[in-house]
């Protein structure tokens, strides 16, 4: 008889961890090294750089989330995007979106700067464009849907087996970070390498870094151990112990940041802000992303017109702090292009049509009437709404 199959909301909260003790919370070992039964035998784990049981139960139990055969636990989310490219041979070309993470746009133009990779970067939105750039001389193709923090929307299916049709030895690679397991299993649709920041959905509440690494090739995941335990970049046992307990509620947080992302972007709609949401019938790639995932996650961007109104609008709130980063308990505001996306230059940004007044909304779990309410005080302080008996209206002026 083959295992049950569960869903994703109860494989995040069902992981049992083969404990000697049958503890309901698989124990921790907080230990740099294990004793060998003798010289010649190492046994199943010697130093916790190469392997932990901590790190196993956590890899385990995600692999099980992600559809995954194997999964590795490394410290950050731009430590899984090291790893990766770490994969490519010198001047091995790559493809990326023009709508990346910051931080994975940092590490790209870094390895294209000093030579070690040729890295193109295309609107991966444009299908057509991204399959006519697709050649036997890419070896990896990067993307992210929703993207970060444009949120456009890319057919994942259609550019993964194009690329596999066309360029057999190319990696295509996503970051899954904004969806998580809970709304998107990319492997599921072609992808080679899936991986996510765990600093963020995965482990909800910003106190450790972390980032994960998905495959379902054997060989492949053979090649990013060898890196892994080279570098040295493997999650430390107490991360991987809290990124456990945070996986227990990652369907319950999404649900909810969904549930108020969705009237949070609805009603500044309503006002007459240029929001992106793919939650909102409205987003030019509403049906796509519908077609890929079971929800619209919880974070959304919209425009001010002005920089000097969207900086008052997040210098104004008291619930949504001001950070970067997103996928937490608590609500966050912030301008990309001061923050996040600071490294992508003016330049570049201009030529991506990245609005320098964009405001990013990363939605948590609070109270919806006082998450609209804190909106509403910092709107109308800056000058960008103003109350009208109990409706508000969007001064138009601001935009100048």
């Amino acid at each position: 008889m083959s295992p049950k199959t569960y869903n994703v909301e109860t494989l995040l909260v069902y992981s049992p961890s083969g404990d000697q003790y049958n503890a309901s919370v698989a124990p921790l070992y907080q230990s740099a090294t294990f004793k060998q039964p003798s010289l010649t035998n190492m046994g199943e784990y010697d130093y916790t750089r190469s392997g932990n049981p901590t790190r196993t139960v956590l890899q385990n139990h995600l692999a099980k989330i992600m559809k995954a055969e194997q999964v590795y636990a490394v410290t950050s989310g731009m430590g899984a995007g090291d790893v990766i490219t770490r994969l490519l041979s010198p001047g091995d070309e790559v493809i990326a979106g023009d709508d990346l993470y910051g931080g994975t746009h940092r590490l790209l133009t870094s390895l294209n700067k000093s030579g070690h990779l040729k890295v193109h970067h295309h609107d991966t939105t444009d299908t057509e464009l991204i399959k006519s750039k697709i050649n036997t001389n890419i070896k990896m193709i990067f993307l992210e849907s929703p993207t970060n923090p444009l949120i456009k929307v890319i057919d994942i299916r259609a550019i993964t087996e194009h690329a596999h049709r066309v360029a057999p030895d190319c990696l295509v690679v996503f970051d899954n970070t904004m969806m998580s397991p809970v709304n998107m299993t990319p492997l599921d649709l072609g992808v080679d390498i899936q991986y996510e920041s765990a600093t963020k959905y995965l482990n909800g509440h910003h106190d450790i870094m972390a980032g994960v690494i998905a495959v379902r090739n054997p060989k492949l995941a053979e090649r990013i151990y060898f890196v892994i335990n080279s570098t040295g970049c493997g999650l430390s046992p107490f991360d991987c112990w809290l990124l456990s307990r945070g996986l227990r509620t990652l369907a319950l947080r999404v649900e909810r940041q969904q549930e108020n992302a969705v009237k949070i972007a609805t009603w500044l709609e309503d006002i007459g802000f240029a929001v992106r949401y793919p939650g909102l019938k409205s987003h030019p790639q509403y049906d796509l992303h519908k077609s890929l995932c079971k929800g619209s996650g919880g974070v959304l961007s919209f425009e001010t017109g002005s920089t000097k109104l969207s900086a008052g609008i997040c210098e104004s709130t008291e619930i949504f702090g001001i950070a970067v980063s997103f996928g937490c308990v608590n609500s966050l505001i912030s301008m990309p292009c001061m923050m996040s996306h600071a490294s992508i230059d003016a330049q570049t940004r201009a030529e991506r049509q990245f609005p320098e007044d964009l405001i990013r909304l990363c939605v948590g779990i609070e109270n919806i009437s006082d998450l609209l309410d804190d909106l509403k005080t910092a709107l109308v302080k800056a000058g960008a709404i103003k109350q009208v008996g109990e409706k508000y209206i969007r001064i138009t002026s601001a935009k100048l």
